[in-house]
């Protein structure tokens, strides 16, 4: 079970990352079998699937090629009701907790619900909480919501804490898909100290430095998206990242 990994693997302080495909994005079948390689070549945890939005009606496709070239487990990482594929091992339900929007917070889900209750699928219940200081992102467009600033730690410490509360079992700080700001440092050590769940982190992660520093302030699960689409070998300098830090754990 893709959550007892995650929980565990908290506990022991042990770091993970994971690498987002987005369908619409992926270029030809040979550059995704050559990304999931490089994924299986350094160990990479998780391969998450989707997208805001998902135009080419590829998902299927797209899970289908990773699956056939992988063991790593794959995540769903829904833009709407719409993106679920049973052939994927889990999905991220994300309640987008940052916002105000029904739809996002529970309105998809209630959709959802009848498919996934009669899916083999493992639901993970995902507190997302969006970050940044542009309203302009795709997601931000999507969703209806603003993000929460990046000098705000303690809206997010708190509506995190609600997340938990409510019974999400992870929380999810994304500053979006090709972000130019990552999730500042100060914000997530803060989140992680008000919250006993694990932490995902994504969203503008294109050095080494800012995955280290991701890292050190107690992300548990880095995603890696824009910065592997723009270059590949990228997943092998993260990878050592994580793996360097789990040595000395």
């Amino acid at each position: 079970m893709i959550l007892e990994v995650l929980q565990t693997r908290k506990h022991r302080n042990q770091k993970s990352l994971a690498v987002l495909v987005d369908p619409d994005k992926v270029a030809n079948h040979s550059s995704l079998a050559a990304l999931v390689q490089l994924c299986n070549d350094h160990g990479v945890d998780f391969i998450f699937v989707g997208g805001s939005l998902l135009i080419k009606d590829s998902l299927s496709e797209t899970i289908a090629l990773i699956k056939s070239n992988t063991q790593i487990p794959v995540v769903l990482f829904p833009g709407s009701n719409l993106h679920i594929d049973k052939s994927a091992d889990a999905i991220l339900l994300l309640s987008l907790i940052s916002g105000r929007n029904p739809e996002l917070l529970i309105g998809q889900h209630v959709a959802a619900a009848p498919v996934l209750k009669n899916s083999p699928l493992e639901v993970l219940p995902t507190g997302y909480i969006l970050v940044g200081n542009n309203a302009n992102t795709t997601v931000a467009h999507i969703s209806q919501t603003f993000p929460i600033p990046t000098h705000k730690s303690d809206i997010a410490m708190c509506t995190a804490m609600a997340g938990e509360f409510l019974g999400m079992k992870i929380i999810y700080l994304d500053a979006g898909s090709g972000a130019i700001d990552c999730v500042p440092s100060a914000m997530i050590a803060d989140v992680t100290k008000s919250i006993s769940v694990p932490l995902i982190v994504g969203g503008g992660i294109d050095t080494e430095k800012k995955a280290r520093q991701a890292y050190l302030s107690g992300a548990d699960l880095l995603v890696l998206g824009t910065a592997v689409e723009e270059k590949m070998d990228f997943v092998q300098t993260v990878a050592e990242v994580r793996d360097e830090l789990n040595i000395h754990q």
